[in-house]
């Protein structure tokens, strides 16, 4: 039953967000061009940059979903999140690995297709995410694990990953 509630999980957000829309957005538009038309050898640098990207992402979302199922307890589907707060592995850097591989994921499928829509809808999922983020996501979170999650926010950036990792009980440095 566990296996099934993460598989559907993963299948209905990533899978959907990261493949099957691409794929259709790719067929709809026929928009391929792999090596983006460079002379050789530099047609190799966007695959091999769009290759790295893709892996990237993919171990971010294979990472985050390990955690939400072995440390918070849940998924990473919103009807059935973690109940324990995560601050773990990638999340200790920041605090949206998950969605930092899915747009990682969609960048490097764009630069490995040379696709316009792709580019495209690697924005407008960032720019849903960027909202919806502060918006709705956090504010749930502070009301689920009130003053934890509120030190985590304090120390951990939303985007821009932190070189150091936070240690939680960690009084932050100085000056901040």
């Amino acid at each position: 039953m566990k296996l099934l509630r993460h598989l559907l999980a993963i299948g209905l957000l990533p899978f959907v967000v990261t493949v099957v829309i691409p794929a259709y957005m790719i067929r709809a538009s026929n928009s391929l061009n792999t090596g983006w038309d460079l002379p050789s050898p530099l047609g190799l640098l966007p695959t091999l940059l769009g290759c790295s990207l893709v892996g990237l992402g993919v171990l971010l979302v294979y990472k985050t979903v390990i955690l939400f199922a072995t440390v918070g307890e849940g998924t990473l589907a919103p009807w059935d999140p973690p109940r324990r707060l995560v601050v773990r592995g990638p999340y200790r850097h920041v605090r949206n690995p998950m969605i930092s591989g899915v747009l990682s994921i969609l960048l490097g499928e764009a630069m490995l297709f040379g696709s316009v829509p792709l580019l495209v809808w690697f924005l407008v999922f960032f720019a849903l995410n960027a909202l919806t983020m502060p918006l709705i996501e956090e504010p749930l979170l502070e009301s689920r694990f009130s003053s934890d999650y509120v030190t985590y926010k304090r120390n951990v950036p939303r985007w821009i990953p932190r070189l150091k990792p936070w240690t939680p009980g960690r009084a932050p440095p100085k000056g901040r």
